[in-house]
């Protein structure tokens, strides 16, 4: 039986003030196993984005529950946030979030360092990820003498090093040309596939999404539909577009 990584319960978020109130999330379940690989697609203003910060702890429902590493994050301490976030979770942005000024190596180890790993295992541990995203020739670089691409997937061996719980994607193509976000996905597929990682990404890209086991639509704070992947990706993106556009709405990246 696969091991349950996040469970929420009839989560609810409202922002505003009483009486200006906007329900951005109205209700959502969501259950995501070990080895998953979800997409959360949706119109701009679907609560897509919102749906991703509660659930990586960035940000805290209205209502319901939300079930992490076994623990219910809604009603975890600072503290314990900060250790699941270091721990349990991996997050992969559209702007990569790498320091400038370290190199790709140490920017890629940086979650072991503060860890208190030793400096040969972050050594180690850094070059054999690298290795795996084919940026072996460029750990000694700085962020600035790397192409987008290289940049991002140094930040998506960052994610990984730790080997988290599970792993939050926010447009991860996002600032990508298409061969450096296709070569993204594949990497990404590849640790989901290998690495039995968990992953859970969202995006406004049907090719994007098609890298996915399944997707999930989402409009107007509900989920209206899930897709299930086949054997064949390209049949796999034929449905993720047409039920786009049944749904209509503007699904460009915010």
């Amino acid at each position: 039986m696969q091991e349950k990584k996040a469970e929420i319960r009839n989560l609810t978020k409202v922002y505003g003030a009483k009486g200006f109130e906007t329900q951005v999330l109205k209700g959502i379940d969501l259950t995501i196993y070990e080895h998953d690989y979800i997409a959360i697609m949706g119109p701009s203003g679907s609560g897509k984005t919102t749906l991703l910060n509660i659930l990586s702890t960035i940000d805290k429902p209205t209502q319901g529950t939300v079930i992490l590493d076994g623990q219910d994050i809604t009603k975890a301490s600072n503290k314990e946030l900060s250790r699941l976030r270091r721990d349990k979770i991996g997050f992969i942005f559209q702007d990569y979030n790498l320091l400038d000024t370290m190199t790709l190596q140490d920017n890629i180890a940086l979650p072991l360092s503060l860890n208190g790993v030793s400096g040969k295992v972050c050594v180690e541990k850094s070059r054999e990820w690298a290795a795996m995203f084919g940026l072996e020739q460029h750990l000694k670089k700085y962020p600035y003498q790397l192409s987008g691409g290289q940049k991002q997937r140094g930040a998506t061996c960052r994610a990984l090093i730790t080997n988290p719980e599970i792993i939050f994607a926010d447009e991860p193509t996002g600032a990508l040309d298409s061969k450096s976000g296709r070569d993204l996905l594949e990497c990404l597929k590849m640790v989901n596939d290998s690495k039995k990682a968990t992953i859970l990404m969202v995006t406004h890209d049907p090719f994007c999404a098609s890298y996915a086991k399944d997707v999930y639509m989402l409009n107007d704070g509900v989920i209206t539909c899930r897709i299930t992947k086949g054997t064949d990706r390209k049949e796999f993106y034929d449905r993720i577009v047409d039920v786009q556009t049944s749904m209509g709405g503007d699904f460009s990246c915010q």
